[in-house]
């Protein structure tokens, strides 16, 4: 089988299916190739956080033109996997110089697989590209071409519980990796403090709490298919349920929007959180955080996907508050402005590249200490900037002013209407 990812996750899903039991795990770019019977399928969709899809290859083979391809689509009994009755819908990637447009690709499979049908029945299938019976994956790099089935369905970012989204959400399994990349062991308090829709801190309470990623979730696509083993499937979902944990510390969550924060509301509420995640309006460059310090992981305006006029002075007042009010805890920050990460004003100690759809992202660590990193590990101490007479922060706040003014017309996405993270 083969578990779809984002770019920079890879690492991340070849460990959740080794410790799910999965053989001869190998890591593909976007990709991880595993081997298993259908209780680990079942349980690769249903536990995995960091997979889009799970396929299972149904034929490779070499073809360098349409007449190829056909055939060999063709030679596959069609018939014995899905009936006439039923519906299937084909999703196709090409590259290299064979095969330079992936529409028509699945047009040519299409083609195929109705023929096929014909052969036998006199009839074909319909195709249904929103709710298919069987949906089939084309994959095509120079000559060599794997036909697939989806045993996911919809992809598995979507997790079932978000009801509505604010502008530019983040994909439930981009959040869940960036969790699972700070190294986060469930033994300290975890913030966001710019939660938007309440992904991010949503993630992180169902991987402390040990809650499946599929938890909410009413259905896969191998629960269409002819050999379903609904027992093994009952199974796999018992196992794993019996796992859910306590967590022992703390997640907080907060936005200055209150439209952010009513989604968040009835997202959080969606995955049964309301009495784990503690949810607030406020702004960050107000929020006095809780004692002993933790995690933080932001997820701030970038200059391309939202209108911010002034996106420095966001990122250099990001720096501050984080010197002024979080000392003691590790910030992580996403972005896809390299030049505003610059302004935070803090060494990154570590950087990551990721992908938030099509943008080219880092995340940086920033370890927030009294002082300097350097001047931690010798000793000294200094005096921390005070935000507060910052010319720029007051600006800023202005700016937000500005922004609750006209929230009302902020647009809200019903979930349905995202594009696929893939």
């Amino acid at each position: 089988m083969v578990a779809k990812t984002m770019a920079g996750l890879e690492d991340l899903l070849v460990e959740e299916l080794t410790a799910l039991g999965a053989e001869n795990v190998e890591k593909l770019y976007r990709a991880v190739s595993f081997e298993g019977d259908n209780s680990m399928m079942y349980k690769a969709n249903y536990l995995c956080r960091t997979a889009l899809r799970i396929l299972k290859p149904v034929a490779k083979f070499v073809a360098r033109d349409e007449i190829a391809l056909y055939n060999n689509v063709a030679k596959i009994e069609w018939h014995n996997i899905f009936n006439l009755e039923e519906t299937f819908a084909i999703d196709a990637v090409a590259s290299g110089p064979y095969f330079t447009h992936s529409q028509y690709a699945a047009l040519k499979v299409k083609d195929a697989i109705a023929d096929e049908f014909r052969q036998h029945f006199g009839a074909r299938p319909s195709v249904d590209v929103d709710n298919p019976t069987l949906r089939i994956n084309v994959y095509i790099e120079n000559e060599k071409v794997t036909i697939s089935l989806d045993s996911s369905g919809d992809s598995l970012h979507k997790r079932g519980y978000r009801k509505m989204v604010d502008k530019a959400p983040i994909s439930e399994v981009l959040a869940a990796g960036m969790i699972k990349l700070t190294g986060w062991q469930y033994d300290c308090n975890f913030i966001d403090c710019m939660c938007g829709s309440g992904t991010i801190p949503i993630e992180a309470a169902m991987a402390a709490m040990n809650i499946p990623a599929g938890y909410f979730r009413e259905s896969y696509g191998f629960m269409s298919w002819h050999d379903f083993d609904r027992e093994a499937w009952e199974n796999v979902k018992a196992e794993a349920d019996d796992a859910i944990r306590d967590f022992d510390h703390e997640i907080f969550a907060s936005d200055h929007s209150a439209k952010a924060v009513d989604i968040a509301r009835r997202n959080i509420a969606g995955a049964h959180l309301s009495h784990d995640i503690n949810l607030s309006q406020q702004d960050m460059f107000d929020l006095i955080p809780p004692e002993g310090g933790g995690i933080m992981i932001i997820n701030p305006p970038y200059g391309e996907r939202l209108e911010e006029d002034n996106i420095g002075y966001l990122y250099k007042n990001i720096g501050n508050a984080l010197k002024q009010h979080f000392k003691g805890f590790t910030a992580w920050i996403i972005s896809s402005d390299t030049d505003s990460l610059k302004q935070i004003g803090l060494k990154p100690s570590k950087k990551i590249e990721l992908f938030n759809g099509p943008l080219e992202c880092k995340m940086e660590c920033f370890e927030v200490f009294e002082g300097s990193y350097k001047d931690m590990k010798s000793g000294v101490s200094y005096e921390i900037f005070d935000p507060e007479n910052d010319e720029a922060r007051q600006e800023l706040l202005s700016m937000k002013d500005e922004d609750d003014e006209a929230e009302n017309q902020h647009e809200v996405y019903p979930v349905e209407d995202m594009e696929s993270d893939e």
